[in-house]
């Protein structure tokens, strides 16, 4: 079975849901970031959600994108990311 692939950007994009990962101190922490523009009329504004632990903030992330139809990218600066998610790698 091929893994799912995603894109690693470093900044929030305007055209995909954005998955952002960090560490403080010893914990792991995600959200998630959804432009207006790209939610097909059922958000009013951008949205961020609240930080979770980084398994629920992917979680979150394939929801929504399945819900939206959206594609997910992926902030990722401190090296967070789990293989098991599928392959991370930037564009070129």
């Amino acid at each position: 079975m091929a893994k799912n692939r995603f894109e690693q950007v470093d900044e929030i994009e305007p055209d995909a849901i954005t998955l952002s990962l960090w560490r403080e101190g010893e914990e792991t922490f995600g959200n998630v970031s959804c432009p207006a523009a790209i939610a097909g009329g059922r958000l009013a504004a951008d949205e961020v959600s609240e930080r979770a632990p980084i398994k629920e903030a992917f979680r979150q992330a394939v929801r929504l994108a399945n819900e939206i139809k959206a594609p997910i990218v992926v902030v990722d600066p401190d090296g967070l990311w789990m293989p098991e998610w599928g392959e991370l790698a930037r564009e070129a």
